[in-house]
């Protein structure tokens, strides 16, 4: 129901540290990462063509109804995942929900609002700037922060979100970090910006899709959120893999609570200053 990547900004493995040394990424790495999210916006347009489901969740049946009735679904995109590429790792994750009596503009009233994402997505938003647009997409920046490793880090991102309507009921929309860089040791005085693509490879890229449909008395929302990571060492790997899936649906399922609570506020101020009469 939000951003990956404005959350993205928060979401995966955002409170896990595969390894304190210093990494590179590699192009070898970032090869791999463009060719993924090339197919994962494929499979996006795919759901655009007659006769396809626009939703994921119209893929499961009895699934509208459960998301509906008893809260969101969250899950990796397939059992690949995380998917290891040449020196790096790939997670993707997908979160659905529903917001009732909402319309899709109430949504986008809180996603398109990035000068409040360090108050809506806090403590893993610290701080966020509109910079406007560029005529087609939106662009801000937000300074993510990890602050459960025994070396802390923040992360600075510019990141850009495009929207696009398909008809009445429904809006698809994609984000994407354009720049990341990490801020070592972060909130001490040894505090140092890294250059780009380098440091711990805690989060290399951030991109998200988000798919929202009005139907049922509200609004379904599905975000497909995805990041590439550093590899997690072959030693620990057996051991951290199931802390990294646990860290990255903890994180999503958050992601997504904050953004209803901030929708359900919004809509419940708006109620208040006008009346029914």
């Amino acid at each position: 129901m939000t951003y990956k990547i404005r959350l993205a900004a928060v979401f995966i493995l955002l409170r896990f540290h595969p390894s304190i040394g210093a990494a590179t990424l590699k192009a070898e790495t970032k090869a791999a990462w463009d060719t993924y999210l090339q197919a994962a916006n494929a499979a996006m347009q795919a759901r655009l063509q007659p006769g396809a489901h626009f939703l994921w969740l119209d893929d499961q049946p009895g699934l509208a109804e459960e998301v509906r009735t008893k809260g969101p679904h969250i899950g990796p995109i397939g059992p690949h995942i995380p998917k290891k590429v040449p020196s790096g790792l790939i997670h993707d994750w997908l979160g659905v929900g529903f917001v009732p009596n909402a319309k899709i503009e109430d949504i986008w009233r809180i996603v398109r609002d990035y000068d409040r994402y360090k108050e809506i997505y806090r403590p893993g938003v610290i701080d966020s700037i509109s910079h406007g647009t560029d005529g087609t997409k939106d662009l801000f920046s937000m300074r993510l922060v990890n602050k459960s490793v025994v070396a802390k880090t923040a992360l600075d991102t510019d990141c850009e979100a495009s929207y696009f309507r398909v008809d009445d009921r429904r809006w698809y929309s994609t984000s994407n970090t354009t720049h990341i860089q990490e801020v070592d040791k972060f909130g001490t005085p040894e505090q140092r910006t890294l250059p780009e693509d380098q440091g711990t490879g805690l989060i290399w890229r951030l991109s998200s899709i988000t798919r929202l449909e009005e139907r049922d008395g509200g609004v379904y929302a599905e975000l497909e959120a995805i990041a590439l990571s550093r590899d997690i060492p072959a030693a620990v790997r057996l051991f951290v893999t199931p802390i990294v899936r646990r860290v990255s649906r903890d994180s999503l399922a958050t992601s997504l609570h904050q953004t209803r609570v901030a929708i359900d506020e919004k809509m419940e101020r708006h109620a208040q200053e006008n009346p029914v009469q």
